[in-house]
């Protein structure tokens, strides 16, 4: 702190300011993918009697929206000003940008993320 007016010398205040809401977006994606694994994995349990199978099956699906979110992020990353510009150029009137994209495969990285967490504290459980 420098004293003055309560902010750091280094900056973390600004950093903080940047990281929030990115890392709320995630968590609150994760948390529901905690519940829906969990519930993924019990009705599964239920449903087949194995819960070996159902451990696995609901894994590799929060895996798979993992993988998809990841890969979509990148993509954003990648081509998202590209798509932008050509969206201009053809005058389409859609509202997508590169912005909205990330977020959104954020999101679903999140959520594959929560999914497998939450199998994989109800598989402990069992």
């Amino acid at each position: 702190m420098d004293g003055t007016d309560g902010r750091s010398v280094d900056g973390s205040d600004d950093l903080w300011r940047w990281v929030r809401p990115r890392a709320r977006l995630v968590a609150t994606a994760a948390a529901v993918g905690v519940v829906a694994g969990s519930a993924a994995m019990s009705v599964l349990t239920v449903w087949s009697g194995d819960a070996r199978a159902s451990e696995a099956t609901a894994f590799a699906l929060g895996a798979l929206g993992l993988g998809f979110g990841v890969l979509g992020w990148s993509g954003s990353v990648l081509a998202g000003r590209s798509i932008e510009a050509a969206q201009r150029t053809l005058d389409t009137g859609s509202d997508w940008t590169e912005a909205d994209s990330r977020r959104a495969m954020a999101r679903i990285a999140g959520f594959g993320a929560g999914v497998m967490v939450g199998v994989s504290v109800v598989a402990a459980a069992v």
